[in-house]
């Protein structure tokens, strides 16, 4: 077990929305941040490099790292940058993803392809990699981001590629839950609901923000920071018999 006092946290998709807001709310001191975005241009750049600026001026310790994780090996490279740059890995938040709305009836192989190496596929290659280092950890944690496009279905909303993934994703989650508790690592899936992107509603798409909150039984739509909350108590030590599970934070849009 890692007797080290700074915690060591590897956060996929850290540039904005959710990743974004945990990065900022469990920066402190005695945390170690690795901070990941897919880095397409220089707008990804520059967010990521602003959301490390934020969580430095919180305490932690940070690094960056830019890759798309749908490409071979790029999710084992990002645990090996991380373990050479801090030494260790403690926790694990898988957060990088897509939705894409998009038929059955539309579905292609490409598609189809992409959603799975993106998400399921990245998240097996991060947490086998991860896993010597997490099993030497007094505070493993792995936490992986679904949706509730796994388990609502609407045709007038349709999700094939992405809610196939998401649903794979958790239950790669539950068996790596199950494998790594004898080593007491925990492993759990957060599903938000429809959450806000950080610019929020505009003029052309606030419609569309109108009828989700409408179709969310509370009557509005996520912040990415009500999920941050949940995600930073799974992480913490008060979440130490928590394992396994994948815990809805929609509004009651999945009851």
């Amino acid at each position: 077990m890692s007797a080290s006092s700074t915690r060591v946290v590897l956060i996929t998709g850290a540039g904005s929305g959710i990743g974004a807001a945990l990065a900022r709310r469990i920066a402190a001191p005695g945390v170690a941040l690795m901070l990941h975005a897919r880095g397409a241009d220089e707008a990804s750049r520059a967010r990521l490099m602003t959301v490390m600026a934020d969580c430095e001026q919180r305490g932690a310790i940070c690094a960056t790292t830019y890759g798309d994780l749908a490409e071979p090996g790029r999710a084992t490279a990002l645990v090996d940058t991380t373990l050479a740059h801090f030494g260790a890995l403690d926790q694990l938040v898988a957060n990088a993803g897509h939705a894409q709305r998009q038929t059955l009836a539309a579905l292609d192989a490409t598609s189809l392809e992409g959603a799975f190496a993106a998400m399921p596929a990245a998240f097996a290659a991060l947490v086998q990699r991860a896993q010597p280092a997490l099993e030497r950890s007094a505070r493993a944690r792995v936490i992986a981001l679904s949706s509730f496009v796994a388990h609502r279905y609407r045709a007038g909303a349709p999700f094939a590629a992405t809610a196939a993934a998401k649903a794979a994703l958790e239950s790669l989650a539950k068996t790596a839950a199950a494998e790594l508790a004898p080593h007491g690592v925990t492993v759990n899936c957060v599903a938000p609901g429809y959450t806000r992107k950080d610019k929020g509603p505009t003029p052309e798409n606030a419609s569309v923000w109108e009828r989700a909150a409408q179709e969310t039984p509370l009557g509005q739509v996520a912040n990415p920071a009500d999920i941050a909350e949940l995600i930073a108590f799974l992480l913490s030590d008060a979440a130490r018999h928590i394992t396994g599970q994948v815990i809805h934070v929609d509004g009651g849009l999945t009851l």
